[in-house]
């Protein structure tokens, strides 16, 4: 009884794992999908907005034109670490490593936490886990 006691005490005393996340530098992220050609987004913007359904929703603005429908939809998923996000495939390379960081907040979605990262331009890059997590000062702090 009391082996049994001593391991409940062992185990309460125990510490809590927490893991810490701070934004990624843009100039350390990697692409990881292709950015479409031209007439590949001419293509899809068919298609997609050809859709007679398409036509009645008023809340899809992405059909406006072509121009509208590529500043939606020419992205690409980059990395860093666990972080992911979708960034616009027209900005440059030194454009996008020169971006810094306007903070980060977190988000719950059902089971999910969202830490999600804002950058100047209006980019996010976003981790997705199970834990518990809060901000604390620049980076966000996920416990178990």
């Amino acid at each position: 009884m009391i082996h049994r006691f001593a391991i409940v005490l062992c185990l309460a005393s125990a510490p809590v794992l927490a893991a810490e996340y701070t934004c990624p530098d843009m100039a350390a992220i990697t692409q990881v999908g292709n950015c479409a050609s031209e007439q590949e987004l001419q293509a899809s913007f068919a298609g997609y907005c050809s859709d007679n359904a398409r036509m009645y929703d008023k809340d899809d603005t992405s059909c406006l034109s072509h121009d509208h429908y590529k500043k939606l939809k020419d992205v690409a998923l980059w990395e860093s670490g666990e972080f992911l996000g979708y960034l616009h495939c027209s900005q440059t390379p030194e454009a996008r490593k020169a971006v810094k960081s306007n903070g980060i907040h977190v988000a719950k979605l059902g089971k999910l936490t969202r830490v999600v990262c804002t950058y100047e331009n209006g980019s996010e890059m976003a981790l997705r886990t199970r834990s518990e997590c809060s901000v604390q000062g620049d980076k966000a702090v996920c416990k178990d």
